[in-house]
């Protein structure tokens, strides 16, 4: 799939931007993590993607590497960030086949709405697992490459749920929280040894996933751009251009800071929700048996 490079990253970045660097991705070929890869991989770097679909992390590689002649992007499907063993290998791997590891983006991450009485314990681990432990593995594994870089920097990809809270969204909240922790634990003990780590924390992107997923029946998108303070959805070029920044010599001081990209959304995201129809109310969707909820809710209707 040829991705028009306006799709992906705005026109102000210099060529060569990232020559010599080599990004490591977990999450890879997801839509947001795909195009951050991109966006790097256009001004210079080389890549390491992985994830657990085989076929589609391996497409996903050979897709991005079309963006620049002479890149090189490995696709390393079947790992599982939750078994540090198969993501050690696949660290390893980058940095032989591809002869350094300077940045990592943390973006695997596991989403589904829920509310607490209809989700199980397993069902909360597994996000839990992904995301939180999934993470620190990330961290540990790439982190004895990270030393050996003179630019060592990571990003991990969260969300703003937790900021205000977020019905059916306790799993993610709770995971997103314990992410921002960890990227301020990796700045204070790491970053006397060079290292940046910082969170880059997606609002309400247009046609990714996790739209997708989270919307609620019968959205009105033009209601719900409306709440938005900046006035409009965000975009895939949106966060890959502070992907870039970051990763940039302009980014050089910023470290341990939890970055919002978002249009202010967070700001008013209490009077928002996920999972259900946008003209009910808070918290008349939790009192009225109406079919109001998502048919992406796991569980059912929650009772009180």
């Amino acid at each position: 799939m040829v991705v028009p490079e306006s799709k992906y990253l705005s026109p102000i970045w210099k060529d060569g931007l990232f020559n010599n660097r080599v990004v490591f991705v977990t999450g890879g070929a997801g839509t947001i993590c795909s195009m951050q890869t991109r966006a790097l991989v256009r001004l210079g770097a080389n890549a390491c993607i992985i994830g657990r679909n085989v076929e589609k992390t391996e497409a996903a590689a050979k897709d991005i590497a079309q963006v620049r002649p002479g890149a090189k992007v490995i696709g390393i499907g079947g790992c599982d960030v939750r078994k540090p063993e198969s993501l050690a290998a696949a660290a390893d791997r980058c940095a032989r086949e591809l002869g350094s590891l300077d940045f990592v983006i943390a973006g695997a991450a596991g989403n589904f709405v829920a509310p607490m009485e209809g989700m199980s314990s397993n069902a909360f681990k597994a996000v839990m697992d992904i995301d939180v432990l999934g993470t620190f593995n990330t961290i540990k594994v790439t982190m004895p490459h990270l030393l050996r870089s003179k630019d060592p920097r990571i990003i991990y990809v969260s969300a703003t749920f937790h900021y205000t809270g977020m019905p059916f969204q306790a799993h993610v909240s709770a995971a997103k929280a314990s992410i921002d922790s960890l990227c301020a634990s990796v700045a204070l003990e790491y970053g006397p040894r060079g290292v940046q780590s910082n969170v880059i924390a997606p609002g309400p992107i247009a046609e990714t996933e996790g739209m997708d997923r989270l919307a609620g029946k019968d959205v009105d998108s033009t209601a719900f751009t409306a709440q938005i303070p900046s006035g409009r959805m965000g975009t895939v070029k949106d966060i890959a251009d502070a992907t870039v920044f970051l990763f940039s010599e302009g980014g050089s001081y910023i470290n341990g800071q939890i970055i919002p990209v978002d249009g202010a959304s967070w700001r008013r995201q209490s009077s928002m929700t996920v999972g259900v129809s946008m003209d009910l109310q808070y918290p008349s969707y939790l009192l009225d048996e109406g079919e109001s909820i998502s048919p992406g809710l796991k569980g059912g209707k929650p009772k009180l």
